[in-house]
């Protein structure tokens, strides 16, 4: 069984990645095909044939990459995929329209279907910091990439979803059901600290749709010390309306991260995410979560024993949960175990067995659609 990795590209180390990576320690010998790779933003490679698109010998090619999205679904179509016996795609966007032999089995691992095509897209046009031309270019071209993005899902032979929350969208926007196989959390890198210190804390990539800005208000209020991790475009404007009970830490290497979390009262997770990793890794660390009850985040923290939900997404609701929260009352070595279910190994034999089952029933013609002409 000859086995080829596609992705989208490679242009930050983010959850998707660690997808990636996993899958290149199942299939050590398969080469990944990419858009691109940027190796000084993306590491963890460098044992791994990676075969580029056109894209990543155009100008600014990697570092605007955004200029050249017109063209990225021919550039995925131009992957030479002709020698395998399977393709397992990983993907958001373009990497699971890759063109296949007919005896060759495509599995597609989905994290979400594209979000500034589907579920996002007005909210994407908004946000972008474009002239008012291009912005009205733009509408034409997401209608022209949401029909090859809707037709590239008929080269599908099987998805996977990531979560229940993706296994949705998946079936609303696709009209294809998918297995569910969550991702890979390095659940070994965080362990139970024998003390909790006197703070919350929370973090991740600063973008508008994390809503720190909330637990900001909260804090503000309570005066209680809470420390953030990470960085990105809002780092600033979230500085400006903080008090000097919260701390920035900046962005964290996976030790520091650790630390913080397993030294905790709780983490606070008050986003809608397809699953979110980071909620996974406090409880890896022995620590609750306070988290907004919606998304992914349904599918990993238990109510009440590995941590509690807010229902609305507001400061109000989510001040409540903070003031009624009784860090002390919990069973680390629990949440612990409920982390488990998510580890890197659990993941590696599940899409390991899965996709053997599935080429075993390819090559003997079953799960397949067949037109009856007659």
């Amino acid at each position: 069984m000859k086995v080829a990795l596609v992705h989208d590209y490679l242009a930050q180390d983010g959850g998707a990645e660690r997808v990636l990576k996993a899958f290149t320690e199942i299939w050590p010998e398969a080469p990944v095909f990419v858009l691109f790779h940027d190796k000084k933003k993306v590491k963890g490679f460098e044992n791994t044939e990676i075969q580029q698109s056109f894209i990543c010998k155009l100008t600014f090619g990697k570092t605007r990459y955004q200029w050249y999205l017109p063209w990225m679904p021919f550039a995925t179509e131009r992957h030479n995929l002709h020698d395998f016996d399977v393709v397992i795609s990983s993907t958001s966007a373009f990497a699971k329209g890759v063109l296949t032999r007919p005896d060759t089995l495509h599995i597609s691992y989905c994290h979400t279907p594209t979000r500034y095509l589907w579920t996002d897209t007005h909210k994407y046009i908004e946000d972008l910091n474009y002239n008012k031309l291009v912005k009205a270019f733009l509408p034409r071209l997401i209608y022209k990439l949401r029909i090859w993005d809707k037709m590239s899902t008929d080269r599908v032979d099987h998805f996977v979803a990531n979560s229940d929350t993706v296994r949705g969208r998946i079936e609303k926007y696709y009209r294809r059901g998918s297995d569910i196989i969550y991702p890979p959390v390095d659940i070994d890198t965080f362990s139970i600290s024998e003390t909790v210190g006197d703070y919350f804390v929370t973090g991740g990539r600063m973008v508008p749709y994390k809503r720190f800005d909330l637990v900001i208000q909260v804090f503000n209020r309570l005066k209680i010390p809470l420390k953030i991790f990470g960085d990105g475009p809002e780092e600033e404007k979230l500085k400006k309306i903080a008090k000097d009970n919260i701390e920035f830490v900046g962005r964290v290497n996976d030790e520091e991260k650790a630390k913080l979390l397993s030294r905790a009262r709780a983490f606070i997770h008050p986003q809608v995410e397809d699953l979110g990793i980071t909620p996974i890794e406090s409880m890896a660390s022995g620590r609750p979560v306070i988290a907004y009850g919606v998304g992914g985040v349904t599918e990993t923290v238990v109510p009440d024993k590995t941590g509690v939900f807010f229902e609305h997404q507001s400061w109000e609701s989510l001040l409540d949960a903070v003031v009624h929260f009784d860090y002390t009352a919990w069973d680390s070595q629990l949440i612990r175990d409920r982390a488990q279910k998510f580890a890197v190994e659990e993941f590696k034999n599940k899409m390991k067995k899965y996709t053997e089952d599935r080429y075993e029933e390819f090559t003997r013609g079953l799960n397949q659609c067949r037109l009856d002409i007659r």
